[in-house]
């Protein structure tokens, strides 16, 4: 199983197929179906998962995506070419982390609700899942995406993109759809930003935006895109679930489906990151 697939389902505590967008179930796919031109600074890891150009030499995605791939050899497509990967930087701290994220998934049957929600918020609060990967050589068919450095995400629209199968907000993701296909973007409204992470919700009905969607596990590490006066910039690099009460219980009965709504999904905030970003690529651009 690959770890992007993993991690994102390691905040549920089971194993199922990863999936991409989800969408709402009133509206045609055909809606949130896109080309690759949309957004060409898109990066497919090997397999399954995402990043996305931010230099010409540096792809932003998520640390766990990035725990099937050697320290050499390692390469990624981005505008449909192959791209070698000659060093991957995860943040410093994530490696201690992920075993305690682990250990907080395996114990979800054996450890009651507010217990476990407990011990969720506090691994929470030091989840740092970013990694940045070098390439061999500069990108020069594809321009870069720009950080989105601000810090007043929340309460705007932002739009997200992912490859592979989908499901939609009343049945959650089809556990037997593939990992990579079609790329598919959507829009979410951002309902917080708690210091490293941002987080957007599923809404449905009303509160639904006409393309809401949400991410799947074969989008880790894809983008999370805010308007900044007319140009689109990296806000988020994707995480998964925001496990709540209510997923507890789910997981709990083996009965949680990802991509229902109410549901709630976190993702690297590039604005907190920001500087680590610049102090491990310097001036690249």
């Amino acid at each position: 199983m690959k770890s992007s697939r993993y991690f994102l389902l390691a905040l549920l505590g089971v194993a199922i197929t990863a999936h991409a967008i989800v969408i709402r179930h009133d509206v045609p796919d055909a809606k949130y179906a896109v080309s690759g031109k949309d957004f060409p600074a898109l990066v497919d890891l090997p397999g399954e998962g995402h990043g996305v150009l931010i230099a010409k030499q540096w792809v932003v995605t998520a640390a766990h995506a990035t725990m099937d791939m050697q320290t050499t050899h390692n390469y990624v497509v981005i505008n449909g070419k192959r791209r070698e990967v000659s060093k991957i930087v995860r943040y410093p701290d994530y490696m201690a982390f992920s075993i305690t994220w682990s250990k907080l998934f395996r114990d979800v049957k054996s450890v009651d609700a507010e217990s476990w929600l407990a011990r969720h918020a506090s691994a929470r609060a030091s989840m740092h899942d970013i990694a940045l990967l070098e390439l061999t050589n500069p990108v020069e068919d594809v321009v870069p995406v720009a950080l989105y450095r601000r810090l007043d995400e929340q309460g705007q629209v932002a739009k997200i993109y992912g490859k592979g199968a989908t499901g939609n907000d009343l049945q959650g993701a089809d556990p037997k759809a593939p990992t990579r296909g079609a790329l598919r973007r959507a829009y979410n409204q951002v309902i917080s930003t708690d210091n490293q992470l941002l987080v957007y919700r599923f809404d449905c009905g009303a509160k639904a935006l006409p393309l809401e969607g949400v991410i799947g596990g074969g989008d880790s590490g894809g983008p999370v895109l805010l308007n900044d006066h007319g140009a689109w910039k990296l806000a988020g690099v994707a995480h998964g679930l925001d496990a709540q009460k209510a997923d507890y219980f789910t997981m709990h009965s083996d009965t949680y489906r990802q991509g229902i709504c109410g549901q709630d999904f976190s993702n690297a905030r590039i604005s907190f990151f920001a500087s680590w970003i610049d102090s491990v690529i310097g001036n690249a651009r």
